[in-house]
């Protein structure tokens, strides 16, 4: 049974041993920022912000950004199915024509209920 699991044991072990390596060299290894007036000034790609510098944003935003984390998630379920299509035969057809109804079905509802649209 553990051999089974040693590659994912191994791939862990060493995910963990890169991201504790990269750590300690960036806090030991990596410059220290100097911090003048002039890098603490708020800038938005590479240019001067026109807004507040701690500007609250709206929930709308974060429905919007998580909404968009959700279907793209639903999406990428899409990928195994098509790599598999033969194999899967028409059982394997109708369950993704059953996913794909559910995420149009919830599509079509966060489109009515508004929460895509910016204005308030």
């Amino acid at each position: 049974m553990i051999p089974t699991y040693a590659p994912m044991f191994l791939q862990i072990f060493v995910a963990c041993l890169l991201a504790a390596l990269f750590f300690t060299g960036a806090t030991f290894l990596g410059g220290k920022v100097n911090k003048t007036p002039e890098k603490m000034k708020p800038f938005e790609c590479g240019s001067e912000s026109s807004g507040g510098n701690h500007l609250k944003l709206s929930v709308k935003f974060y429905l919007t950004a998580i909404l968009f984390v959700v279907f793209d998630i639903e999406s990428v379920f899409i990928y195994p199915w098509a790599v598999r299509f033969k194999e899967l035969g028409w059982v394997g057809l109708f369950s993704m024509f059953t996913f794909l109804a559910v995420v149009v079905v919830a599509l079509v509802y966060v489109v009515k209920k508004g929460a895509l649209e910016w204005e308030s």
